[in-house]
């Protein structure tokens, strides 16, 4: 089965993106056919820092690397390096309407402070970045479930007006941990693009910084540690995070947990982070002292995607009259 997925180069990840889609990524990356893209050409839709992007690209590729995906199984490179991807985008937007655009739920979101074209075609991008490769499953996070579909919707658009192109991807969401939330704001999902770095956990967080974070998490008034997302939001996180990093069900972490004070749930959640996350960090570590191989891997990893993007092309130019 071919799978695609991808992240922005910009932001740290966290715990929440690790859930979301990076371990899905892992499940799948044994038995399946699967292109892991940094997505640079979506990052440059809000502010940026020009100088710093081939440097966030880089570190983004090793974020992959060290969170487990392994370069001789999956397919991992930079969007940008893949022309295929903007060329696909502009035709795809000629079957795409407008009104569909704008009632994308983050484009209404975003949009509030980036009043930008390219935020409003975001969605005919990521479809050209999942269409381009025959995707059949797309593993992402609850928030990207709606862009995955319109990819469809698009997919079928052009399949009517210029015959069978497109396989329709379908969405795969987590089982568990679809949804992370702030743990300075419970009642909000888990943000890379969050100002308040205290709200959220980060792949790549210190012992010290996860312990301090933890330690302010927000949890309510009451005393037990009950899952229970409209009264006790902030508590049913914490479970939630725990039973992911556990591999538990919430109900036998709530067993677990009973009798004990939020103050000593923390510690608990705390630990087991800082344990969880170590090898992560130890693998960065290795791997940033490691620049000419990350390169290389990128490298072919573009020309793999590059091969598979052209024959796409080529069949996509011929429909439209384009060859």
């Amino acid at each position: 089965m071919r799978i695609f997925s991808g992240i922005q180069p910009t932001g740290s990840l966290h715990i929440g993106n690790y859930f979301g889609a990076i371990k899905q990524w892992l499940d799948l990356q044994d038995e399946n056919d699967c292109v892991f893209c940094i997505v640079d050409l979506h990052a440059i839709t809000v502010p940026y820092d020009p100088e710093k992007l081939q440097k966030l690209i880089l570190e983004k590729a090793i974020v992959y690397l060290a969170a487990g995906l392994d370069p001789e199984k999956v397919i991992i490179f930079a969007q940008s390096k893949v022309k295929e991807h903007s060329e696909l985008c502009w035709l795809l937007n000629t079957v795409t309407p407008l009104g569909e655009l704008y009632r994308m739920t983050q484009f209404k979101d975003k949009a509030k402070k980036n009043e930008k074209a390219g935020l409003l075609n975001y969605p005919v991008l990521m479809a050209a970045d999942i269409l381009l490769y025959d995707t059949e499953t797309v593993p992402v996070g609850e928030d990207q479930k709606q862009h995955v579909e319109i990819a469809r919707d698009i997919a079928r658009k052009f399949n009517r007006s210029f015959g069978e192109t497109f396989v329709l991807p379908k969405v795969k969401l987590p089982k568990y941990g679809a949804r992370v939330m702030s743990i300075a704001d419970p009642k909000k999902k888990m943000s890379k693009s969050d100002p308040d770095e205290k709200s959220r956990i980060s792949l790549f967080d210190s012992p010290e910084e996860i312990r301090k974070k933890l330690k302010s998490a927000i949890t309510d008034t009451g005393k037990t540690i009950k899952y229970d997302e409209l009264k006790k939001p902030g508590i049913s996180n914490l479970l939630t995070i725990y039973s992911l990093l556990a591999e538990k069900e919430i109900k036998d972490v709530e067993k677990e947990m009973k009798g004990k004070s939020y103050k000593a749930f923390k510690e608990e959640v705390a630990e087991l982070t800082v344990l969880k996350l170590e090898p992560f960090r130890k693998k960065r570590d290795e791997l940033s002292g490691r620049e000419v191989y990350v390169r290389e891997i990128l490298r072919r990893g573009e020309e793999k995607a590059r091969v598979l993007a052209e024959s796409k092309m080529d069949d996509v130019r011929k429909k439209m009259g384009l060859r």
